[in-house]
């Protein structure tokens, strides 16, 4: 299976702007540029999308680890923090922070050792190079 997404750019860095589209056409030539990167402009940027991909891809490997031992997930949200060094210009490390709730047949350790198996395992995780660290608010 293969993904596939596009990517045009026009101009300098700081004048210049581009557009993201994605096979599925969720991203449809979505802007993007220096001000959506660095500053504060409307569209998106690479940081915000690897955020974005590992938040999706950790909360369903939670949701698949919990269905494999039989227990409705229930509502799992996820927010991924990415770290971005302005100085050094590299990501420093992804912080996950994960709330669920109404799952039952599950304790709190139970779910926080099927949540770090989920960080390790999830497709996304596996291929980012930078420190990946968990928090997990459970109730029940």
């Amino acid at each position: 299976m293969k993904r596939t997404a596009n990517a045009h750019w026009a101009g300098t860095l700081k004048e210049g702007k581009g557009e993201i589209t994605t096979q599925s056409t969720t991203l449809n030539k979505t802007q993007y540029s220096f001000k959506t990167r660095f500053e504060d402009g409307i569209g998106t940027n690479p940081e915000e999308l690897i955020a974005a991909a590992h938040a999706g891809c950790f909360t369903m490997a939670v949701g698949a680890a919990l269905s494999q031992q039989g227990i409705t997930p229930g509502d799992l949200t996820t927010d991924a923090i990415l770290d971005l060094d302005m100085v050094a210009l590299e990501i420093k490390g992804i912080h996950l922070e994960l709330k669920a709730s109404a799952i039952d047949g599950v304790t709190e350790e139970q779910f926080k050792q099927v949540a770090e198996g989920a960080k390790a395992g999830c497709i996304v995780s596996k291929a980012l190079s930078v420190p990946i660290t968990l928090s997990v608010t459970y109730g029940g």
